[in-house]
């Protein structure tokens, strides 16, 4: 039976990236049958990435059949996964965030979590030696994977051996990383095509926090004007993206990558008063700017408290 690979709802570049690079190992290198999935449309910046690389979308999936074999990268959490996932056979977990737990298998699987920033530069090595054998664009999405989930360097989660992967990726395909990375974050910030609600779920996750569930939504961008321009709109959609998924409120945190800062809209005193508490801030209005705050994983989640 063909292997499924897929990454996380609200695909972004390395839960788009990672499941072709991976499929393109387990084919060529393991002879095992291999297909990347996607769980969602690929963001603005991952649908460059494909076509700058000159690689075909993955097949959008909604769910997986019972027995179905399948490899998780650039996630462990079941929230983001098909409804589906349990009565699935994963075969394999390939990640770099924290443990969340409520995966169930089938038998012992190999489960790979690294601390490092993006699940690209860990299928990096895995494959060892082999790792050489990869194409022009396998290598392509490899390299875009890191700078995006680094936010070229900038986040907080970066490792000197994403940077190092990235740096060597970036030579043997003589790719200029400044610029290409401003290739990919202008894409990302062109987000005049999307609704409010598409905004608020497109980077989205759930997260319980005490008693309490909360939608932690992140727009990466190098013009964050446009997207907060839209404030009074995107604030007004939240209650009803809230309720999709039952959770009690949407943080929305617009990361400024060029200024290292975010601003977290606040629509209600329970937003502010977790806005407070959880970042030591003073709010007054309907937002706060962060200063240095860049990452969900390292810098948002741990902090978020009532």
């Amino acid at each position: 039976m063909t292997i499924q690979i897929f990454g996380h709802k609200g695909p972004d570049t390395d839960s788009t990236g990672s499941p072709i690079i991976w499929a393109w190992y387990l084919n060529e290198v393991r002879a095992t049958p291999a297909v990347a999935r996607l769980l969602g449309e690929p963001n603005t910046e991952a649908a460059f990435v494909l076509k700058r690389w000159g690689l075909e979308k993955p097949e959008i999936i909604d769910d997986v059949a019972p027995g179905d074999r399948v490899v998780i990268v650039d996630t462990n959490n079941v929230a983001e996964l098909p409804a589906s996932i349990n009565e699935a056979d994963v075969i394999e977990v390939i990640d770099h965030h924290a443990l969340q737990g409520g995966l169930k298998t089938k038998g012992p699987i190999s489960f790979t979590i690294r601390p490092l920033a993006c699940a690209a530069t860990i299928l990096h090595d895995l494959m060892g030696e082999d790792a050489a054998r990869m194409p022009s664009d396998i290598k392509g999405a490899m390299l875009s994977c890191i700078l995006s989930d680094t936010l070229e360097f900038r986040s907080p989660t970066t490792t000197d051996h994403d940077r190092a992967l990235a740096e060597k990726l970036a030579g043997e395909l003589n790719v200029n990383i400044p610029d290409y990375a401003g290739e990919m974050f202008a894409a990302k910030s062109d987000v005049s095509a999307f609704s409010d609600a598409q905004l608020l779920k497109m980077d989205s996750k759930l997260f319980t926090v005490d008693d309490q569930q909360f939608r932690v939504s992140v727009l990466e961008t190098t013009a964050p004007a446009i997207v907060l321009d839209r404030k009074d709109a995107l604030m007004a959609a939240m209650p009803g993206v809230a309720a999709e998924d039952g959770a009690d409120q949407v943080l929305l945190f617009v990361i400024d990558i060029l200024n290292e800062e975010a601003t977290l809209l606040i629509p209600n005193d329970a937003v502010k008063s977790a806005a407070e508490n959880s970042f030591g801030v003073t709010v007054s209005g309907d937002a706060v700017v962060l200063p240095g705050v860049m990452s969900r994983k390292k810098q948002i989640v741990p902090n978020l408290t009532l």
